[in-house]
């Protein structure tokens, strides 16, 4: 496991206060992290975040088009930090994407390369966005991959649902955060 790397994933203050659900919905994300930093496995986290002026922005881009006219989203901004529950610790990076994907305009695949790291567990906010996005991805650069069920979140628990038993199980191995821990041991 010393290959692998835990990404937490677009948990960050914006996101959270429009996607969680609860305060205690992130426990879930608390444990993996503690558990991937009592095991020695690097721990990185991924927001999304953009320069002033959205300079990254294509009218073409649905999905970050409306920032342009409703804002928000900026590198410095409150909303792009990552949320206190799961604060980085010193040494542990926090990298910067541009899209969806984890890996999309970021400096991830350097860091992981650097770090001889060929294995990714997964976690975030949203099970439809980020961490599917980064898992296709992912699997296509021949990453081993394992899903942390209760530790992604979406708005959509249907959707939730359907990527974690019936789509991430084609290209990830899918555990909770306690099976994930126990391998560790």
């Amino acid at each position: 496991m010393n290959r692998s790397a835990l990404l937490v994933m677009d948990v960050q203050n914006g996101i959270v206060q429009r996607v969680v659900p609860e305060a205690g919905s992130l426990v879930p994300v608390q444990r993996a992290v503690a558990a991937a930093r009592n095991a020695g496995i690097r721990v990185i986290f991924v927001r999304v975040a953009f320069r002033e002026g959205y300079p990254e922005v294509s009218p073409k881009n649905r999905a970050f088009s409306a920032l342009v006219n409703h804002g928000g989203l900026f590198a410095a901004d409150a909303s792009t930090q990552i949320h206190e529950a799961v604060a980085p610790e010193a040494g542990e990076p926090v990298i910067t994407k541009l899209r969806v994907s984890a890996f999309a305009g970021s400096d991830l695949e350097i860091i992981l390369r650097s770090q001889q790291i060929d294995s990714l567990v997964l976690t975030g906010i949203a099970t439809s966005g980020v961490v599917l996005s980064t898992l296709r991805e992912a699997a296509d650069k021949d990453y081993g991959l394992i899903v942390l069920s209760d530790a992604c979140l979406d708005g959509d628990l249907e959707v939730h649902r359907v990527l974690i038993e019936k789509i991430f199980p084609r290209q990830a191995e899918v555990l909770t955060v306690a099976q994930w821990a126990r391998t560790l041991e």
